[in-house]
């Protein structure tokens, strides 16, 4: 906070000489780490500077590309933007825009030098005649034309920028133009900060232009990805109604992929600037944190949306364990997994946020969207209860348990549990059952709410005593295929049997084995790790469990699950109907279900793939294809999704050529 208020302080002074260009007497300081650059407005022969500040490791780190913040007004920003980034984002490359140099004697004597910006950042032409002949206003469409078409490209020739992350900055007449370049040409910037936009008398314009794209270019297949931070001062009560309305328009695109932030500053508009760069710093700071997966949040939702998707056909290699390859020379066609990564990418299937592909030990496909990252574990969900079984067969691999104990009743497991109280038929519930989801426990969804509400009478064993309490009599027609609280029932058995506890053993025996570190495992009201859902990964660390079931229980070299335990899992233990397959589709049939993993047959051609997949509500999957020895990873918010016959129609072709 020290850091925060010595920086307002700062601001607010230089502020004060910059807009109102009070000069001292004494020698010129040139700005430090700032380089300046001439640029030529090719089009119209107007010259300009370009102020560029490198991040401090540019020149070792050699191999790292830098998000761009590109600003205008910079002969009044710089000593506000340098400050504030050196402290509170330090990874960004800086680039001003300066005023025009080469403006004609008598508009520098009668204007100034910021003649330039007045019709540079201008919507439309001024109403009065004499206004305009002496300002030329309304230019903007041409100054955006030379930021997009020299300016972007001179940086991205001239320094490592990440094409992917660029931000622009506008304050007053700059937020004016800023809205301008958003409202027509969005893709030009991924993250837009609009301070006191001086759109005062421009609501009409910018519904016009905001009605003109949106009859182009439909949010539902033309979504615009942007992040954007919009700010006025507290004082600035003739700009609050149209910058209200603004955002209003904004929001009511109803583009999930639009992300829009306001801010109310205190102050007017002169001394509402310095906090602005502030605050739109600190914004901007935590998107790109959120981006790179640094310092990101446990909860998906509190990420920002990529505005860019990431797509890799030729996957860097990491320190994870994973080997890499290429995408078509490995395996693959890479014609046909672009194309379905660039209609995930318009949002034409739905909400996905990873897509990975992995075959024979490469991973040849990667790519992210929306809310995921490369090291932000994303929730699971239902997933979780294959992570279950897994740990399940580590404590048998351990002799902790033994196969036959899979058919032995799970009351046997647990000491602690009064079986004199159990309604008739929980004590004769098997581990297998349990397994398959066919226990025939059923307790009302409210009463098992009322239950977690109480945890203190569920610690520990005392959770399966409720269990078997409170659930309706155990029938041979209630062990029917049921979606229900199985999966909690095996973690208490795990939880019995292994030393240490159930928490630390699926850390010890199992992620840490597989080299999983990021990740996370909610405790149960019970005390005991959710068992049904409510875990978290990396996209790259589903890989593993994938591999893990694909090398059949080993992991370098080392036999961490029973082959045997293994089979049974994966197994088509059963049918469970083929009228509601998850991301199913014509491709897609025979869906059944083993040891919490679903099972389904893939049409592709003539031939038909056996597929084994833990799935999670909102479109998470671990595929596995044995005969093609393949792993599909997918993370996504959606649960209409049709990943199952998206694999169908765009991957296995390319595979099983």
């Amino acid at each position: 906070m020290k850091i925060v208020r010595s920086l307002v302080i700062l601001l607010c002074i230089t502020a004060g000489f910059a807009q109102n260009g009070t000069q001292s007497k004494g020698k010129s300081l040139t700005y430090p780490k700032v380089s300046v650059f001439p640029i030529t407005d090719t089009t119209l022969d107007r010259e300009y500077e370009l102020y560029i500040k490198l991040p401090e490791d540019y020149a070792t780190d050699t191999d790292t590309t830098y998000p761009v913040l590109y600003y205008t007004d910079a002969d009044w920003h710089v000593e506000m933007v340098s400050p504030a980034t050196e402290y509170m984002l330090k990874g960004v490359i800086l680039v001003g825009i300066s005023w025009q140099r080469n403006i004609a004697p008598e508009m520098f004597e009668k204007v100034g030098p910021h003649y330039s910006r007045i019709r540079d950042f201008s919507l439309k032409p001024a109403e009065k005649p004499e206004i305009q002949k002496k300002y030329q206003m309304g230019q903007a469409p041409k100054h955006l034309a030379f930021i997009k078409k020299q300016v972007i490209p001179f940086i991205d020739q001239h320094y490592r920028t990440d094409t992917r992350s660029r931000t622009y900055l506008g304050y007053s007449m700059g937020g004016e133009f800023g809205a301008y370049a958003l409202m027509t040409q969005p893709d030009t910037f991924d993250n837009y900060i609009l301070g006191s936009p001086s759109i005062k008398n421009e609501i009409p314009e910018l519904t016009r232009l905001n009605a003109a794209y949106l009859a182009q270019n439909p949010v539902k297949t033309h979504g615009v990805h942007a992040n954007v931070f919009v700010t006025y001062g507290t004082q600035e009560t003739e700009v609050t109604g149209p910058i209200d309305a603004f955002v209003k328009l904004l929001n009511d695109r109803r583009d999930n992929y639009l992300s829009v932030q306001k801010e109310v500053i205190e102050g007017d508009h002169t001394t509402a600037a310095p906090q602005t760069i502030l605050q739109s710093v600190a914004w901007l700071g935590r998107i790109l944190d959120y981006e790179s997966g640094r310092n990101a949040p446990s909860y998906i939702f509190d990420v920002s949306l990529l505005n860019r998707p990431f797509i890799s056909t030729s996957p860097a290699k990491r320190n994870d364990g994973l080997g890499v390859g290429v995408l078509g020379p490995d395996g693959g066609d890479p014609k046909a997994i672009h194309q379905l990564a660039q209609e995930i990418a318009s949002g034409k299937h739905g909400v996905y946020d990873s897509f990975l592909v992995y075959q024979k030990d490469k991973l040849l496909f990667e790519s992210y969207y929306n809310r995921g990252r490369l090291d932000l574990a994303h929730p699971q969900a239902s997933a979780t209860k294959v992570y279950t079984a897994f740990a399940l067969g580590r404590a048998i691999q351990l002799g902790y348990l033994d196969m036959e104990d899979l058919h032995k009743p799970i009351a046997s497991f647990l000491p602690e549990l009064t079986p004199e109280k159990f309604v008739s038929g929980t004590e004769l519930v098997t581990l297998h059952q349990a397994l398959t989801m066919r226990s025939g426990i059923r307790i009302p969804e409210e009463q098992y709410d009322a239950m977690r509400e109480n945890p203190g009478n569920i610690q520990g064993q005392q959770q399966v005593q409720a269990i078997f309490e409170q659930s309706a009599p155990i029938t041979e027609a209630s062990q029917s295929f049921n979606y229900g609280m199985d999966p909690i029932l095996v973690m208490q058995v795990i939880e019995a049997v292994v030393p240490g506890g159930a928490a630390n053993f699926i850390k010890t025996e199992l992620l840490d084995k597989l080299g999983i570190s990021n990740y996370e495992w909610k405790t149960s009201p019970s005390g005991l790790p959710y068992a049904p859902y409510r875990s978290s990964f990396r996209s790259r660390d589903m890989l593993k469990w994938g591999q893990l079931a694909a090398n059949q229980g080993q992991w370098e070299g080392e036999q961490l699950i029973p082959k045997a335990y293994l089979e049974k899992a994966m197994d088509r233990q059963f049918l469970t109907g083929d009228d509601d397959i998850f991301g199913g589709g014509p491709s897609v049939s025979k869906q059944g279900y083993g040891y919490y993993w679903w099972t389904a047959d893939l049409k592709v051609g003539d031939n038909t793939y056996y597929c084994q997949s833990a799935q999670g509500g909102g479109g998470q999957y671990v595929i596995n294809i044995k005969e093609l020895d393949l792993i599909i990873v997918v993370t996504g918010t959606d649960n209409t999704n049709k990943t199952l016959q998206l694999i169908a129609d765009f991957v296995l072709p390319g595979f099983a050529r």
